[in-house]
């Protein structure tokens, strides 16, 4: 059977190169009229380091996403209308990381650092919510996925994505009494993605 979603995976990746790219435009310099001495420039990015969080943060959550996103297209081999779609969500949702980080950079250490991580972790829900769509539609339709999947693998794969969304619900819920450990459970959730990751390279059983 031949593939033929190489064209939605090649136009992915380069959304989510672009998208990873727009996080380095929010780490900002000093100004040359501001920074006089080594001291100055050293106090300067000490008290930059919530830019520093939010930015690696965001760069592995959209690394990790890529490799979740490239590895569910390992099972998916044929795309219709609705396939495209819920792909296109998910790099329009992909693409708007980088406002949140902002917000996240700016205003985490501060009386705004509530609304600040509800918007952060709220994105993370609509992303969660975009890859258990693009595989419940992928999956409805056998025919789309890659030849020879069972019926158990499909279920590990769909079992997988779901456990993180009621996590990133959680989260999103506390960020506007407990920013910090909604931020932490955001982080979490970057230690199960990276690790679950490798349950959907499922083999034929």
């Amino acid at each position: 059977m031949e593939k033929e979603t190489v064209r939605i995976e090649n136009f992915s990746d380069a959304v989510f190169a672009i998208a990873i790219t727009l996080l380095v435009l929010d780490l900002p310099a000093p100004d040359l009229t501001a920074v006089k001495n080594g001291a100055e420039l050293l106090a300067f990015l000490k008290g930059e380091w919530t830019t520093y969080l939010a930015f690696t943060l965001s760069f592995f959550s959209i690394f990790i996403m890529w490799v979740n996103h490239h590895k569910i297209f390992k099972q998916i081999y044929s795309r219709n209308t609705a396939i495209m779609f819920a792909n296109g969500l998910i790099l329009f949702l992909v693409t708007t990381v980088s406002y949140p980080t902002a917000l996240l950079a700016r205003f985490f250490n501060g009386e705004a650092a509530p609304v600040a991580v509800a918007v952060y972790t709220g994105i993370f829900v609509l992303i969660s919510i975009s890859y258990n769509l693009l595989w419940f539609i992928a999956s409805n339709n056998k025919k789309l996925l890659r030849p020879g999947i069972t019926a158990s693998a499909i279920r590990k794969i769909r079992n997988n994505y779901l456990y993180g969304l009621p996590t990133y619900l959680i989260a999103f819920g506390i960020s506007f009494q407990f920013p910090a450990i909604a931020l932490a459970i955001n982080m979490l959730l970057l230690v199960f993605w990276a690790v679950s990751s490798g349950k959907i390279n499922v083999v034929q059983e």
